[in-house]
């Protein structure tokens, strides 16, 4: 009788078990949310494939540049309007974090992700694209005014770059943000010449600021009929120049410049939010955007790097050059001093 008892105790534990995991493995709506910044683009055909491989409806809601789209999510924690959220950077990564916005979910497609673009260990954030953000340059605007290409940063505090570089604004602008991690990679914080110091030679040489990277580049930039022949930029921006060009080209009409620990490494990813209400379809579009189909797609829409190793890239990607030797400062001394660097450079550069 004992034996018997356990056995039907045994059967029973185990439906319960398969019931458990069928909750798991289905959402109650097949529809999936994802929450982005506003530049987040992927063709109609990818996200046509995941609908019908899941019998599932994709809404995209943008919300905003990241630091904005990232607020929302955090103001909404644990009651999402969305069940998945693209865009978290590097530089915001920390906050995130410290927030407990996202689930823990590890894809088993970051197998084809190499481990340096692997940016959170606990793996509520997953990598799915990166990009460069470092200084551009206008190809004929130098050439006509007998100039190369600056050779060092300390080089734009000298009087032959007075007025020709723009930046934008670390507070208001996630390239402006990024760039100025660079300078504290390349300077260092407490050296006899630091960051600051660097910053501060940069407003006396009369540096352009602006507060998005849409009025650097399409309003200052010399391309663009603008006064500043340097900005800070995307290591693609020369493609996507080239890409864009309405007359055929044989080079692109930008160049990158890419000294050593200058340049910084953005990297880009998704996570499944706290309270999803399809937390399995948000766990099954991370594994699809790690794979061909999805990281093939976007090169040409958000002109960033995919992270899958085995993505093949567009030829014109040739002008979308990488640095030897990014900025050496991860998440987590970003987390830790990005509000204080902010506040040094806004005492230094605009009061």
């Amino acid at each position: 009788m004992a034996g018997r008892l356990a056995v039907l105790a045994l059967a029973l534990f185990s439906l319960v078990a398969l019931a458990a995991c069928g909750e798991e493995l289905v959402d109650e709506n097949n529809e999936l949310v994802i929450m982005s910044h506003d530049s987040f683009n992927i063709g109609e055909d990818a996200i046509a494939a995941f609908e019908a491989a899941n019998d599932a409806t994709v809404v995209l809601l943008p919300a905003g540049d990241t630091g904005l789209a990232l607020n929302r999510a955090i103001l909404e924690k644990g009651n999402p309007s969305a069940d998945l959220f693209y865009g978290v950077d590097n530089t915001y990564l920390g906050r995130a974090l410290d927030e407990g916005i996202f689930q823990e979910y590890e894809s088993p497609n970051l197998e084809f992700v190499p481990e340096q673009f692997r940016m959170d260990p606990s793996n509520r954030v997953t990598p799915i694209d990166y990009g460069y953000v470092n200084l551009n340059y206008d190809k004929a605007y130098l050439e006509e005014n007998g100039l190369q290409p600056p050779t060092s940063l300390e080089e734009l505090t000298q009087e032959g770059w007075r007025g020709k570089l723009v930046v934008e604004n670390p507070a208001t602008s996630s390239p402006g943000l990024a760039f100025l991690i660079a300078t504290v990679s390349y300077f260092g914080e407490d050296d006899d010449y630091d960051y600051l110091d660097f910053w501060a030679d940069l407003r006396a040489n009369d540096v352009a600021i602006t507060d998005g990277w849409s009025d650097a580049y399409y309003t200052n930039f010399t391309k663009y009929g603008g006064d500043q022949p340097l900005v800070v930029s995307y290591a693609t921006s020369p493609a996507a120049e080239f890409f864009f060009s309405e007359t055929p080209l044989e080079d692109a009409p930008t160049g990158n410049i890419l000294f050593d620990r200058s340049v910084f490494l953005q990297i880009e990813g998704m996570g499944v939010l706290e309270g999803a209400d399809s937390p399995v379809l948000a766990r099954k579009f991370i594994d699809f955007a790690l794979e061909l189909q999805f990281q093939e797609d976007f090169p040409d829409k958000m002109f960033v790097y995919p992270v899958n190793r085995n993505a093949t890239l567009p030829d014109f990607w040739r002008f979308a050059e990488e640095p030897a030797v990014p900025a050496d400062i991860g998440p987590d001394e970003i987390g830790e001093k990005r509000e204080a660097w902010i506040e040094a450079w806004t005492r230094v550069m605009l009061r």
